[in-house]
Protein backbone atom coordinates (compact mmCIF):
# COMPACT_ATOMS: atom_id res chain seq x y z
CA UNK A 1 0.00 0.00 0.00
CA UNK A 2 1.53 3.71 -1.03
CA UNK A 3 0.61 5.53 1.79
CA UNK A 4 1.23 2.52 4.61
CA UNK A 5 3.13 4.81 6.44
CA UNK A 6 0.54 7.76 6.65
CA UNK A 7 -1.96 5.28 7.68
CA UNK A 8 0.13 3.95 10.70
CA UNK A 9 0.90 7.30 11.83
CA UNK A 10 -2.73 8.41 11.65
CA UNK A 11 -3.77 4.90 13.29
CA UNK A 12 -1.33 5.89 16.16
CA UNK A 13 -2.52 9.38 16.17
CA UNK A 14 -5.90 8.25 17.01
CA UNK A 15 -4.79 5.38 19.20
CA UNK A 16 -2.87 7.70 21.58
CA UNK A 17 -5.95 9.83 21.93
CA UNK A 18 -8.21 6.83 23.25
CA UNK A 19 -5.17 5.41 25.29
CA UNK A 20 -4.48 8.65 26.99
CA UNK A 21 -8.13 9.57 27.84
CA UNK A 22 -8.69 5.93 29.47
CA UNK A 23 -5.30 6.25 31.23
CA UNK A 24 -6.51 9.66 32.18
CA UNK A 25 -10.54 8.54 33.79
CA UNK A 26 -8.98 5.41 35.05
CA UNK A 27 -6.24 6.17 36.75
CA UNK A 28 -4.46 8.80 39.20
CA UNK A 29 -1.60 9.96 41.84
CA UNK A 30 0.83 7.78 41.32
CA UNK A 31 -0.32 5.42 38.26
CA UNK A 32 -0.91 8.33 36.17
CA UNK A 33 2.56 9.84 36.51
CA UNK A 34 3.74 6.61 36.15
CA UNK A 35 2.47 6.22 32.81
CA UNK A 36 3.34 9.74 31.58
CA UNK A 37 6.78 9.28 32.43
CA UNK A 38 6.77 6.19 30.52
CA UNK A 39 4.80 7.76 27.23
CA UNK A 40 7.25 10.71 27.88
CA UNK A 41 10.78 8.55 27.72
CA UNK A 42 9.35 6.62 24.62
CA UNK A 43 8.56 10.31 22.81
CA UNK A 44 12.19 11.56 23.76
CA UNK A 45 13.81 8.34 22.61
CA UNK A 46 12.07 8.97 19.13
CA UNK A 47 12.57 12.65 19.29
CA UNK A 48 16.35 11.96 20.12
CA UNK A 49 16.72 9.18 17.18
CA UNK A 50 15.22 12.38 14.40
CA UNK A 51 17.59 14.85 16.29
CA UNK A 52 20.30 12.69 15.66
CA UNK A 53 20.31 12.30 12.09
CA UNK A 54 18.92 16.53 11.94
CA UNK A 55 22.42 17.62 11.44
CA UNK A 56 24.22 15.24 8.73
CA UNK A 57 21.07 15.46 6.75
CA UNK A 58 20.74 19.12 6.67
CA UNK A 59 24.53 18.91 5.95
CA UNK A 60 25.13 16.59 3.10
CA UNK A 61 21.75 17.58 1.44
CA UNK A 62 23.10 21.55 1.05
CA UNK A 63 26.60 20.23 0.13
CA UNK A 64 25.60 17.51 -2.52
CA UNK A 65 23.93 20.19 -4.01
CA UNK A 66 25.75 23.03 -4.20
CA UNK A 67 28.73 20.67 -5.00
CA UNK A 68 26.76 18.70 -7.81
CA UNK A 69 25.63 21.78 -9.46
CA UNK A 70 27.00 23.50 -12.72
CA UNK A 71 26.88 26.92 -11.08
CA UNK A 72 27.39 28.05 -7.61
CA UNK A 73 25.59 31.45 -9.07
CA UNK A 74 22.42 32.95 -7.40
CA UNK A 75 22.53 31.81 -3.78
CA UNK A 76 22.45 35.35 -2.96
CA UNK A 77 19.40 35.67 -5.27
CA UNK A 78 17.36 32.70 -3.35
CA UNK A 79 18.62 34.10 0.18
CA UNK A 80 17.04 37.48 -1.21
CA UNK A 81 14.11 35.73 -1.99
CA UNK A 82 13.74 33.84 0.76
CA UNK A 83 13.96 36.36 2.86
CA UNK A 84 11.01 38.58 1.04
CA UNK A 85 8.59 35.66 1.33
CA UNK A 86 9.42 35.05 5.52
CA UNK A 87 9.06 38.51 6.22
CA UNK A 88 6.07 39.29 4.25
CA UNK A 89 4.53 35.82 5.31
CA UNK A 90 5.43 36.88 8.73
CA UNK A 91 3.43 40.32 8.53
CA UNK A 92 0.37 38.47 6.66
CA UNK A 93 -0.04 35.75 9.16
CA UNK A 94 0.01 38.07 12.40
CA UNK A 95 -2.03 40.31 10.78
CA UNK A 96 -4.35 37.07 10.23
CA UNK A 97 -4.20 36.46 13.49
CA UNK A 98 -4.56 39.50 15.21
CA UNK A 99 -7.96 39.92 13.07
CA UNK A 100 -9.55 36.29 13.63
CA UNK A 101 -9.04 36.49 17.46
CA UNK A 102 -10.49 40.23 17.57
CA UNK A 103 -13.50 38.95 15.17
CA UNK A 104 -14.10 35.64 17.69
CA UNK A 105 -13.59 38.21 20.24
CA UNK A 106 -11.47 35.32 22.57
CA UNK A 107 -10.82 35.60 26.48
CA UNK A 108 -13.86 37.95 26.69
CA UNK A 109 -15.77 37.13 29.74
CA UNK A 110 -13.00 35.52 31.40
CA UNK A 111 -12.45 37.98 33.70
CA UNK A 112 -8.74 36.92 34.76
CA UNK A 113 -7.26 38.72 37.79
CA UNK A 114 -3.70 39.78 37.40
CA UNK A 115 -2.02 37.96 40.60
CA UNK A 116 1.11 35.39 40.66
CA UNK A 117 3.64 35.59 38.08
CA UNK A 118 4.48 34.12 34.90
CA UNK A 119 5.46 30.58 36.36
CA UNK A 120 8.60 30.27 33.83
CA UNK A 121 12.13 32.55 33.11
CA UNK A 122 12.31 34.59 30.28
CA UNK A 123 13.87 37.45 28.65
CA UNK A 124 13.90 39.59 25.83
CA UNK A 125 15.63 38.93 22.99
CA UNK A 126 18.97 40.24 22.65
CA UNK A 127 19.14 40.59 18.95
CA UNK A 128 22.83 41.65 18.62
CA UNK A 129 23.54 38.29 20.21
CA UNK A 130 21.03 36.54 17.54
CA UNK A 131 22.68 38.14 15.10
CA UNK A 132 26.66 37.05 15.97
CA UNK A 133 24.98 33.80 16.48
CA UNK A 134 24.26 32.94 13.23
CA UNK A 135 28.23 32.30 12.39
CA UNK A 136 28.85 29.46 13.97
CA UNK A 137 32.27 29.69 16.12
CA UNK A 138 32.84 26.02 15.91
CA UNK A 139 31.01 23.68 12.80
CA UNK A 140 31.15 20.66 15.55
CA UNK A 141 28.86 22.48 18.15
CA UNK A 142 26.68 24.13 15.36
CA UNK A 143 26.27 20.59 14.16
CA UNK A 144 26.60 18.89 17.94
CA UNK A 145 23.12 21.24 18.83
CA UNK A 146 21.63 21.28 15.79
CA UNK A 147 21.50 24.61 14.67
CA UNK A 148 20.02 24.98 11.28
CA UNK A 149 21.40 28.50 10.76
CA UNK A 150 24.86 27.80 11.56
CA UNK A 151 24.89 24.55 9.47
CA UNK A 152 23.61 26.40 6.83
CA UNK A 153 26.45 29.20 6.77
CA UNK A 154 29.15 26.58 7.47
CA UNK A 155 27.62 24.06 4.60
CA UNK A 156 27.08 26.74 2.01
CA UNK A 157 30.40 27.97 1.71
CA UNK A 158 31.87 24.09 2.10
CA UNK A 159 29.67 23.51 -0.87
CA UNK A 160 30.51 26.27 -2.65
CA UNK A 161 34.16 25.53 -2.16
CA UNK A 162 33.73 21.83 -2.82
CA UNK A 163 31.89 22.96 -6.39
CA UNK A 164 35.44 25.22 -7.16
CA UNK A 165 37.67 22.14 -6.57
CA UNK A 166 35.29 19.99 -8.52
CA UNK A 167 35.74 22.35 -11.42
CA UNK A 168 39.50 21.88 -11.44
CA UNK A 169 39.25 18.09 -11.19
CA UNK A 170 39.10 17.19 -7.14
CA UNK A 171 36.36 14.92 -7.03
CA UNK A 172 37.26 12.72 -3.91
CA UNK A 173 35.69 14.41 -1.11
CA UNK A 174 32.79 15.84 -3.28
CA UNK A 175 31.76 12.24 -3.89
CA UNK A 176 32.27 11.59 -0.61
CA UNK A 177 29.77 13.56 0.22
CA UNK A 178 27.53 11.88 -2.02
CA UNK A 179 27.80 9.24 -0.40
CA UNK A 180 27.18 10.00 2.97
CA UNK A 181 23.93 11.88 1.27
CA UNK A 182 22.78 8.17 0.32
CA UNK A 183 23.79 7.01 3.74
CA UNK A 184 22.14 9.73 5.61
CA UNK A 185 18.58 8.78 3.42
CA UNK A 186 19.15 5.52 3.92
CA UNK A 187 19.45 5.90 7.83
CA UNK A 188 16.17 8.32 7.54
CA UNK A 189 14.05 5.38 6.25
CA UNK A 190 14.81 3.43 9.21
CA UNK A 191 14.46 6.18 12.06
CA UNK A 192 10.98 6.49 10.62
CA UNK A 193 10.06 3.07 10.88
CA UNK A 194 9.15 4.52 14.53
CA UNK A 195 7.30 7.31 13.35
CA UNK A 196 4.15 5.96 14.43
CA UNK A 197 5.27 4.62 18.12
CA UNK A 198 6.67 8.20 18.65
CA UNK A 199 3.18 9.59 17.88
CA UNK A 200 1.30 7.21 19.91
CA UNK A 201 3.89 7.92 22.54
CA UNK A 202 3.50 11.36 22.17
CA UNK A 203 -0.10 12.35 21.77
CA UNK A 204 -1.01 9.43 24.39
CA UNK A 205 1.45 11.29 27.06
CA UNK A 206 -0.59 14.82 26.60
CA UNK A 207 -3.94 13.68 26.93
CA UNK A 208 -2.94 11.03 29.91
CA UNK A 209 -1.34 14.16 32.24
CA UNK A 210 -4.38 16.44 31.01
CA UNK A 211 -7.19 14.68 29.76
CA UNK A 212 -9.86 17.21 28.58
CA UNK A 213 -10.91 18.69 32.02
CA UNK A 214 -7.73 21.48 31.46
CA UNK A 215 -8.73 22.12 28.13
CA UNK A 216 -12.18 22.39 28.11
CA UNK A 217 -11.89 25.70 31.01
CA UNK A 218 -10.99 27.41 27.85
CA UNK A 219 -12.53 25.07 24.84
CA UNK A 220 -13.78 28.82 23.44
CA UNK A 221 -10.10 29.64 23.08
CA UNK A 222 -8.89 26.51 22.03
CA UNK A 223 -11.41 26.06 19.44
CA UNK A 224 -11.25 29.39 18.25
CA UNK A 225 -7.73 29.25 17.61
CA UNK A 226 -8.13 26.04 15.52
CA UNK A 227 -10.69 27.59 13.42
CA UNK A 228 -8.56 30.31 12.36
CA UNK A 229 -6.40 27.89 12.16
CA UNK A 230 -8.31 25.82 9.48
CA UNK A 231 -9.37 29.26 7.45
CA UNK A 232 -5.11 29.82 7.62
CA UNK A 233 -4.98 26.75 5.88
CA UNK A 234 -6.95 27.00 3.25
CA UNK A 235 -5.44 30.74 2.58
CA UNK A 236 -1.95 29.29 2.36
CA UNK A 237 -3.10 26.62 -0.04
CA UNK A 238 -4.60 29.33 -1.82
CA UNK A 239 -1.07 30.99 -1.96
CA UNK A 240 0.22 27.67 -3.25
CA UNK A 241 -2.25 27.91 -5.74
CA UNK A 242 -1.90 31.18 -7.28
CA UNK A 243 1.93 30.13 -7.70
CA UNK A 244 1.91 26.67 -8.35
CA UNK A 245 -1.48 25.79 -9.70
CA UNK A 246 -2.97 22.34 -9.54
CA UNK A 247 0.57 21.04 -8.76
CA UNK A 248 -0.35 22.87 -5.10
CA UNK A 249 -2.63 19.73 -4.01
CA UNK A 250 -0.09 17.31 -4.81
CA UNK A 251 2.16 19.36 -2.68
CA UNK A 252 -0.72 19.49 0.31
CA UNK A 253 -0.42 15.61 -0.56
CA UNK A 254 3.02 15.30 0.11
CA UNK A 255 3.32 16.55 2.95
CA UNK A 256 0.14 15.54 4.88
CA UNK A 257 2.78 12.73 6.89
CA UNK A 258 5.34 15.24 7.76
CA UNK A 259 2.39 17.54 9.53
CA UNK A 260 1.15 14.53 11.05
CA UNK A 261 4.18 13.87 12.64
CA UNK A 262 4.53 17.38 13.76
CA UNK A 263 1.01 17.92 15.38
CA UNK A 264 1.87 14.44 17.23
CA UNK A 265 5.51 15.07 18.57
CA UNK A 266 4.90 19.09 18.88
CA UNK A 267 8.63 18.56 16.66
CA UNK A 268 9.13 20.64 13.77
CA UNK A 269 12.78 18.62 13.80
CA UNK A 270 10.58 15.60 14.18
CA UNK A 271 8.58 16.47 10.49
CA UNK A 272 11.87 17.68 9.06
CA UNK A 273 12.92 14.07 7.10
CA UNK A 274 10.08 13.37 5.99
CA UNK A 275 9.69 17.05 4.70
CA UNK A 276 12.99 16.95 2.68
CA UNK A 277 11.73 13.77 1.22
CA UNK A 278 8.63 15.08 0.30
CA UNK A 279 10.14 18.46 -1.62
CA UNK A 280 12.30 15.97 -2.90
CA UNK A 281 9.81 13.80 -4.85
CA UNK A 282 7.61 16.97 -5.65
CA UNK A 283 10.56 17.75 -7.81
CA UNK A 284 12.76 20.94 -6.04
CA UNK A 285 16.02 20.68 -7.09
CA UNK A 286 17.88 19.15 -3.26
CA UNK A 287 20.11 21.83 -3.32
CA UNK A 288 17.53 24.31 -2.66
CA UNK A 289 15.49 22.62 -0.09
CA UNK A 290 19.00 22.01 1.96
CA UNK A 291 18.93 25.96 1.27
CA UNK A 292 15.75 27.28 1.63
CA UNK A 293 14.60 24.76 4.55
CA UNK A 294 16.79 25.54 7.58
CA UNK A 295 16.30 29.11 7.02
CA UNK A 296 12.45 28.87 7.24
CA UNK A 297 12.95 27.01 10.45
CA UNK A 298 14.46 30.15 11.54
CA UNK A 299 12.41 32.90 9.97
CA UNK A 300 8.90 30.76 8.56
CA UNK A 301 7.09 30.05 11.57
CA UNK A 302 3.40 30.79 10.31
CA UNK A 303 1.48 28.86 12.63
CA UNK A 304 3.68 30.40 15.89
CA UNK A 305 3.40 34.03 14.61
CA UNK A 306 -0.34 33.62 14.07
CA UNK A 307 -0.62 32.22 18.27
CA UNK A 308 1.51 34.90 19.08
CA UNK A 309 -1.26 37.27 18.35
CA UNK A 310 -3.73 35.48 18.94
CA UNK A 311 -2.96 34.55 22.40
CA UNK A 312 -2.04 38.37 22.80
CA UNK A 313 -5.50 39.46 22.04
CA UNK A 314 -6.95 36.62 24.43
CA UNK A 315 -4.74 38.15 27.02
CA UNK A 316 -5.74 41.95 26.82
CA UNK A 317 -9.59 40.28 26.87
CA UNK A 318 -9.10 38.18 29.35
CA UNK A 319 -8.12 41.19 31.80
CA UNK A 320 -9.87 43.49 30.52
CA UNK A 321 -7.27 45.72 29.47
CA UNK A 322 -7.86 48.81 27.91
CA UNK A 323 -5.56 49.19 25.14
CA UNK A 324 -5.87 51.22 21.61
CA UNK A 325 -5.44 49.82 18.55
CA UNK A 326 -2.14 51.74 17.83
CA UNK A 327 -0.35 49.88 21.07
CA UNK A 328 -2.05 46.26 19.85
CA UNK A 329 0.21 47.52 16.44
CA UNK A 330 3.56 47.77 18.13
CA UNK A 331 2.80 44.58 19.88
CA UNK A 332 2.23 42.64 17.29
CA UNK A 333 5.17 44.46 15.57
CA UNK A 334 7.47 43.53 18.59
CA UNK A 335 6.03 39.82 18.51
CA UNK A 336 6.88 39.71 15.03
CA UNK A 337 10.35 40.67 15.33
CA UNK A 338 11.34 38.31 18.20
CA UNK A 339 9.78 35.17 16.88
CA UNK A 340 12.38 35.61 14.31
CA UNK A 341 15.10 34.56 17.55
CA UNK A 342 12.97 31.78 18.96
CA UNK A 343 14.54 29.11 16.84
CA UNK A 344 15.23 26.05 18.73
CA UNK A 345 14.07 27.32 22.07
CA UNK A 346 11.60 24.70 24.07
CA UNK A 347 7.97 26.29 23.74
CA UNK A 348 9.75 29.14 21.85
CA UNK A 349 6.53 31.21 20.69
CA UNK A 350 4.73 31.06 24.52
CA UNK A 351 8.66 32.16 26.05
CA UNK A 352 8.48 34.99 22.94
CA UNK A 353 4.80 35.72 24.21
CA UNK A 354 6.08 35.88 28.16
CA UNK A 355 9.27 38.02 27.22
CA UNK A 356 7.06 40.75 24.67
CA UNK A 357 3.40 41.00 26.56
CA UNK A 358 4.34 42.38 30.05
CA UNK A 359 5.98 45.35 28.50
CA UNK A 360 2.37 46.81 27.03
CA UNK A 361 1.09 46.33 30.73
CA UNK A 362 -0.37 42.88 30.39
CA UNK A 363 0.18 40.78 33.54
CA UNK A 364 2.97 37.99 33.25
CA UNK A 365 0.72 35.65 35.04
CA UNK A 366 -1.22 34.97 32.01
CA UNK A 367 1.42 33.12 30.57
CA UNK A 368 0.95 30.89 33.38
CA UNK A 369 -2.66 30.44 31.74
CA UNK A 370 -1.68 29.42 28.82
CA UNK A 371 1.06 27.53 30.01
CA UNK A 372 -1.60 25.02 30.81
CA UNK A 373 -3.47 24.59 27.08
CA UNK A 374 0.18 24.88 25.44
CA UNK A 375 0.53 21.32 24.34
CA UNK A 376 -2.95 21.26 22.39
CA UNK A 377 -2.01 24.43 20.74
CA UNK A 378 1.61 23.68 20.24
CA UNK A 379 0.50 20.73 18.25
CA UNK A 380 -1.74 22.81 15.81
CA UNK A 381 1.61 25.81 15.10
CA UNK A 382 3.62 23.28 15.07
CA UNK A 383 1.93 21.21 11.89
CA UNK A 384 1.59 24.73 10.29
CA UNK A 385 5.17 26.02 10.11
CA UNK A 386 5.53 22.69 8.26
CA UNK A 387 2.72 23.27 5.70
CA UNK A 388 3.77 27.03 5.60
CA UNK A 389 7.36 25.44 4.98
CA UNK A 390 6.71 23.37 2.48
CA UNK A 391 4.78 25.99 0.45
CA UNK A 392 7.60 28.57 0.70
CA UNK A 393 9.88 26.27 -0.44
CA UNK A 394 8.16 24.76 -3.09
CA UNK A 395 7.27 28.43 -4.30
CA UNK A 396 10.92 29.96 -4.05
CA UNK A 397 12.54 26.29 -5.11
CA UNK A 398 9.79 26.52 -9.09
CA UNK A 399 11.03 30.45 -9.59
CA UNK A 400 14.94 29.53 -8.35
CA UNK A 401 14.98 26.41 -10.67
CA UNK A 402 13.60 28.00 -13.39
CA UNK A 403 10.77 24.93 -13.61
CA UNK A 404 10.06 22.18 -11.33
CA UNK A 405 11.41 19.02 -12.52
CA UNK A 406 9.53 15.92 -12.60
CA UNK A 407 10.88 12.80 -11.32
CA UNK A 408 12.28 11.35 -14.90
CA UNK A 409 13.52 14.79 -15.31
CA UNK A 410 16.00 14.94 -12.53
CA UNK A 411 19.30 14.05 -12.66
CA UNK A 412 20.17 10.36 -12.57
CA UNK A 413 21.86 10.67 -8.59
CA UNK A 414 18.88 12.79 -7.78
CA UNK A 415 15.96 9.81 -9.15
CA UNK A 416 18.36 7.52 -7.28
CA UNK A 417 17.79 9.30 -4.43
CA UNK A 418 14.23 9.65 -4.51
CA UNK A 419 13.60 6.24 -5.21
CA UNK A 420 15.84 5.39 -2.31
CA UNK A 421 13.52 7.50 -0.02
CA UNK A 422 10.65 5.69 -1.64
CA UNK A 423 11.93 2.02 -0.73
CA UNK A 424 13.04 3.29 2.66
CA UNK A 425 9.87 4.73 3.87
CA UNK A 426 6.79 2.90 2.06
Amino acid sequence: MKNKTTMWILAALLFGIISGLVCHWLLAGAARETVVAVLDTVTHMFLNLIKMIIAPLIFATLVSGIAGAAKSAGVGKLFGRSMIWFLSASVLVGAFGFITAHVLNVGDGLHLAPTGDAGMETKALDYQEFITHIIPTSVFSALTNNNPLQILVFGALFGIALLNLRKKGHSSIANAIDELMGVMLKVTGYVMLAAPVGVFAGIASAFTSQGIDAFATYASFIGGFYVSLTALWALMIAVAVAFLGRAAFRLVRIVREPMVIAFATSSSEAALPKLIEGLTKFGIEKRTTGFVLPLGYSFNVDGSMMYMTFASVFLINAYGIDMDLGQQIAMTAMLLLSSKGMAGVPRGSLVVVAAVVPAFGIPAAGIGVLLVIDQLLDMGRTATNILGNAIATAVIGRNHDKAAPRQDSLPAQDVHEVKELEAATH
